[in-house]
């Protein structure tokens, strides 16, 4: 649920940076309903996207990037 995981994050910083869901939209130039999907991990947002979103909250897109769980990154170690 790497996706959910991208929501979590933008939701985060959103709230941090002191946005409402209506004027990070307005700010992102998408509806508010496709804010909540990408908030929800409904929608994937493109990588451009990403990019997009980690500059409107003046962050590097690294720092927005979900952390990789120390399970998860067993599983894909063990799968390697």
């Amino acid at each position: 649920m790497a996706t959910n995981r991208w929501g979590k994050r933008i939701k985060a910083f959103r709230k941090l940076k002191g946005y409402t869901q209506i004027e990070f939209a307005d700010e992102l130039g998408i509806s508010v309903s496709q804010l909540g999907e990408i908030e929800r991990g409904k929608r994937i947002p493109t990588d451009d996207h990403l990019k997009y979103i980690a500059a409107k909250l003046d962050i590097s897109l690294e720092e927005l990037q979900p952390k990789i769980e120390e399970n998860e990154e067993k599983r894909y170690v063990e799968h390697r």
